[in-house]
């Protein structure tokens, strides 16, 4: 099967920020509609668009609740056929972001699956008794607080590495597999050309749910070294191959934290029997904090030695083996010329965006370009905790600062200014007009 996407660009569209066609604040497909000649004019070939799904919005559609269903926000179905239908016409393809490590616990299979142990949606989901009178175990949620919830209604815990409303889904059990293909052979048929698979590494849970390891001033373990490129992924994903990805020619990219280059052969090698390729985070981790219990937030920057020899390594080590995607930004990264550039003067700011955009299409592998960025948007700079909107950023803010007192108030408002996923999630600006064209209503986010 041709290999197409090795010549394609990405352009990632975050749909609430992109552009609002009926003016209530938050972008939409029409809206999207409607920007598809100047996206066309870029030279771009493949739109990703971020979850346009049915979902009560706790993580940004991140929690989905039906997964073949359209959020109203952003439209209907006729609004994504009609969409779909302009994209191909120009030329253009469109890679949905699949969600399936976890779903909304509004989706009907949860709802299910807290009704009792003898249910049949029970097994779609990881419950677990607690262990003590408290959680089954020592894991974090990656938004702060216990991966685990105690359901009262079941008198069980299930897990959720992200939002308590994200309950984790159990790949284990091959119906729920299977009921994940369907979904996504159902989009296929439809026309998609493609799927970015969020956080796909963690699908594959260690046997037993073991406790990791807590370091001083941790709260709870990060479960990433535990829950990250598990022993039945690649199984997995193999089946999700012939079940799917073979059968259509689809563009597919799989969202990874913690992969090793030895892992990404595997995933992404030239034979094609799993996916095209995958994002790899060690770029993304360069100006983190030297405390594991501040993770990211941190207000330093990478030095250049040290980006060079990680973008090195990586070219270097898939050449002839493996395929790269290349990122600066996407809507969980802040802006690449606030992070790697400097935006501290107009002049610079233009060098930079143009630098680095440089660096990035220079190298080997397909590049992935996200709303703003070929315009050199950078970080919002909020002044306040209450401008932001990330979940992940609030509940980080409450519990470093307010709970387990790391850091100031001050300190913190830096390091979120620097990290915060709101940074991406700005609207598009469009001109100089209200609300830089991006809408005449207020925007759901400033």
């Amino acid at each position: 099967m041709e290999k197409w996407w090795k010549n394609a660009v990405i352009y990632q569209i975050y749909p609430a920020s992109f552009q609002d066609s009926n003016n209530d604040g938050v972008g939409d497909l029409r809206g999207i509609t409607e920007r598809l000649d100047y996206i066309k004019k870029l030279g771009v070939d493949v739109l990703w668009l971020s979850p346009i799904y049915k979902s009560p919005q706790v993580d940004n559609g991140y929690d989905i609740s039906d997964y073949q269903a359209i959020n109203p926000t952003f439209g209907t179905m006729k609004d994504f056929d009609e969409l779909l239908a302009k994209a191909h016409s120009l030329g253009l393809k469109i890679m949905m972001d699949l969600v399936v490590n976890h779903t909304s616990n509004k989706h009907h299979w949860f709802q299910e699956s807290r009704k009792g142990k003898d249910n049949p949606y029970r097994d779609y989901y990881i419950w677990r008794d607690g262990k003590d009178g408290t959680a089954p175990n020592n894991w974090g949620s990656f938004f702060t607080g216990s991966a685990w919830k105690y359901d009262a209604q079941s008198n069980q815990y299930y897990l959720h590495l992200f939002a308590p409303e994200q309950p984790d889904l159990n790949w284990e059990n091959p119906t729920v597999r299977h009921s994940v293909y369907d979904m996504m052979n159902w989009w296929a048929d439809k026309g998609v050309d493609g799927f970015r698979m969020d956080v796909i590494n963690y699908i594959s849970k260690p046997e037993g749910l073991p406790d990791g390891k807590k370091g001083k001033q941790e709260l709870y373990a990060n479960p990433e070294p535990l829950v990250a490129n598990g022993h039945h992924v690649h199984e997995f994903l193999r089946e999700m191959n012939q079940t799917v990805l073979s059968k259509h020619n689809l563009i597919s990219v799989g969202e990874t934290p913690s992969v090793t280059v030895d892992e990404a052969e595997k995933y992404a090698s030239l034979d094609n029997k799993e996916l095209n390729m995958v994002f790899q985070f060690e770029h993304m981790g360069l100006d983190g904090n030297s405390n594991p219990a501040l993770g990211r937030w941190a207000d330093r920057k990478a030095s250049l030695k040290d980006l060079r020899a990680n973008l090195t390594k990586w070219q270097l080590a898939l050449a002839g083996k493996a395929w790269n995607s290349l990122y600066w930004n996407n809507h969980d990264q802040p802006r690449v010329v606030s992070r790697f550039g400097d935006d501290t003067t107009e002049e610079n700011r233009v060098l930079s965006a143009k630098m680095l955009a440089t660096m990035l299409h220079m190298q080997q592998g397909t590049p992935y370009i996200y709303e703003g960025e070929e315009i050199g948007m950078t970080n919002a700079y909020f002044s306040k905790i209450e401008d932001y909107v990330d979940i992940d950023s609030l509940n980080s803010y409450h519990q470093i600062v307010e709970e387990q007192h790391l850091v100031d108030k001050t300190t913190m408002m830096n390091y979120i200014k620097m990290h915060s996923r709101d940074n991406a999630r700005t609207p598009m600006q469009w001109s100089d007009h209200e609300n830089a064209g991006f809408s005449k209503h207020s925007p759901w986010e400033k």
